[in-house]
């Protein structure tokens, strides 16, 4: 009597947890630190030029709407103009587009690095897909990456933007802006371009993340050779 045949059963899928995910990429950062260093300064550099600005609107906005003669005589000695009762500092379009290409740069460049990150990790790709990796768990990885690269290196610009803005603030228009202006104020400008840094990161990530996602197994081992 001949044995009943079993029906193919769905095999699980094994999945890493996300702890585990975060510390294959806190280490892959470690491997290639001057890539990664190469990353995040760029990110600093563009972060620390956004928060710059942003903070130093927000010390020509308090100081305009203040009772500082002294420091609103100062803002119209370096020609600023100062608005109208009701209306917000705005910034020129000339500062504008500079932010803009500054930005775009910064995104470029994460793009470039991390194709070429990818180029390098063919074999490393290509062994965790044989091992069973799944296209999602690939793309997370790279995703964790660019978000921790993303924190530090927008924390870093952010802190010394604002501390760039707010030294220059005291040397042009005096101590007594000290009062005028609002800490949360600069906090949350400061907080914003953290949150954009990372945005940018993951941003500049996601091509290069879903080119290794989708990489064959047999390509991604031989992509070296």
């Amino acid at each position: 009597m001949q044995g009943k045949i079993k029906p193919n059963l769905p095999q699980k899928q094994v999945v890493l947890p996300f702890k585990k995910s975060v510390e294959i990429a806190v280490k892959s950062i470690k491997s290639r630190f001057f890539r990664t260093l190469i990353t995040t300064m760029s990110l600093i550099l563009a972060i620390s030029f956004y928060a710059y600005i942003k903070v130093n609107l927000d010390i020509i906005s308090s100081i305009a709407v203040s009772n500082d003669k002294a420091a609103i005589q100062r803002l119209s000695l370096q020609g600023i103009e100062i608005p109208g009762e009701g209306r917000a500092m705005e910034l020129s379009p000339q500062e504008r587009w500079i932010l803009f290409l500054s930005l775009l740069v910064c995104v470029v460049g994460i793009v470039n690095t991390q194709l070429m990150a990818v180029a390098d990790r063919f074999r490393e790709i290509g062994t965790m897909k044989c091992l069973g990796a799944l296209d999602r768990f690939i793309l997370r990885l790279f995703l964790i990456e660019a978000a921790l690269q993303g924190l530090i290196g927008s924390a870093l610009g952010g802190a010394a933007g604002a501390l760039i803005a707010c030294l220059g603030a005291l040397v042009k228009y005096g101590s007594s802006i000290a009062g005028l202006v609002s800490l949360n104020q600069i906090l949350t400008s400061v907080f914003s371009a953290v949150v954009l840094g990372c945005l940018l990161s993951i941003i500049g990530v996601l091509y290069p993340a879903l080119l290794a996602a989708k990489m064959q197994p047999v390509e991604a081992m031989r992509g070296r050779d």
